[in-house]
């Protein structure tokens, strides 16, 4: 059904499928959990992935077509999320019921925009030194918070511009403070390429969230957002595997695995899965967190993010961790604390809303102009279809 559309006879089955699998508020039992997963899952994955993407440039990888294909060749573990809880009678929904052509179409059209992504950013951080693809890379929260304002109509609040400010400056301090990894043997026209490629990767990235907290609009359970993120992966993971096809990439990770990295086939291949495992959290946990907040706030962690991926490589591998990486650390901090801070705010001011209007007849509560509020603590009910 289309946003702000009167329902027909044929999108009044999917209403009624939602109604009987229970349909809650959003701060009820079924939002929490898929909350708390969706950012577990978001942590853990970037921290992970950052991680073993040093690991492998560490030990002599250096294809950016198998980090490309890393990025996106998980969606086979989101196949069990699919199919397992209508095949265990977990949910009456079959998997991709009610799907449109046109959900199909925009699901596969942002998935191979997502593939592009990863393209840009692999190019991109294999020519570029570290402190100027992280320098780059920072300015797409605020492109983000541009977007969202001319897609999804993201109302600015000194909370959400303060948090961008803040986690901005962060990761600005963090670039320079990185302004001695520069690449052996970098050329003029590699630094171009590195720098067009990485910005292409930032804007695309800022364009991605808010586009899909549109399309999120439109679906009416996790379940849909689990599919829709399946769709996305495999279309993105066909890109790659085109482009891997047509440039050598399978042969040069197999000459890459046997003959390069330092510590044998055997833990390249273990590293290369387990980048892919950690690639898909990642990504599942960022739509997770779109869907059930904002695109706004799917960006702020996944830039808040970058200073516990400095923590993360300080704990590890040893880092360097004085002067300005500290001062980086307590602004992404405090920047994202405070947008945490603000958001309480809001959703309680919501919750006291709500319960004032409780009492009043059904169908006479305010409503937005697609029948349901978005907003922190005016949602339905995330988790039915799901469970």
């Amino acid at each position: 059904m289309e946003p702000g559309s009167a329902p027909n006879q044929g999108d009044s089955s999917a209403l009624s499928l939602a109604a009987s699998e229970g349909r809650r508020h959003k701060t009820g039992a079924g939002y929490v959990p898929l909350l708390v997963i969706s950012a577990v899952c978001l942590f853990v994955g970037s921290l992970s992935s950052s991680l073993l993407a040093k690991y492998y440039f560490i030990h002599k990888g250096s294809s950016r077509w198998v980090s490309t294909w890393v990025q996106s060749a998980g969606f086979p573990l989101l196949i069990p999320f699919v199919c397992v809880p209508y095949f265990l009678k977990r949910t009456q929904r079959r998997p991709f019921t009610h799907f449109t052509p046109k959900l199909w179409v925009l699901s596969i059209f942002v998935g191979l925009m997502l593939g592009v992504n990863n393209l840009l950013f692999s190019w991109g951080t294999s020519y570029l030194p570290v402190s100027t693809s992280s320098l780059l890379l920072s300015t797409q929260l605020l492109f983000n918070l541009i977007l969202s304002v001319l897609i999804v109509k993201q109302k600015v609040t000194f909370s959400n511009l303060n948090c961008v400010m803040l986690l901005t400056l962060s990761s600005v301090l963090l670039a320079l403070s990185s302004s001695h990894d520069r690449p052996p043997g970098l050329t003029r026209a590699k630094y171009f390429i590195g720098f067009f490629s990485t910005v292409g990767a930032g804007l695309l990235f800022a364009l991605y969230l808010p586009v899909m907290e549109k399309i999120y609009r439109k679906v009416y359970c996790y379940a849909m957002v689990v599919e829709m993120q399946l769709v996305m992966e495999i279309a993105a993971t066909v890109l790659a595997t085109v482009g891997m096809m047509a440039d050598g990439g399978f042969a040069e990770m197999k000459r890459e695995g046997e003959r390069v990295f330092d510590k044998g086939p055997r833990v390249y291949y273990v590293t290369v899965a387990m980048t892919v495992a950690c690639w898909q959290m990642c990504f599942m946990g960022t739509a997770g967190m779109v869907f059930m907040t904002s695109s706004l706030t799917g960006g702020i962690c996944m830039t808040a993010l970058l200073a516990m991926n400095v923590l993360g490589g300080v704990v590890v591998y040893r880092d360097d961790f004085e002067g300005v990486k500290i001062v980086s650390t307590v602004l992404c901090v405090w920047g994202f604390c405070s947008y945490v801070y603000g958001m309480h705010l809001k959703n309680t001011k919501h919750q006291e809303t709500d319960n004032k209007s409780s009492v009043t007849p059904a169908g006479t509560g305010p409503r937005n102009r697609h029948g349901q509020a978005m907003e922190m603590g005016r949602m339905p009910d995330v988790a039915s279809g799901l469970v």
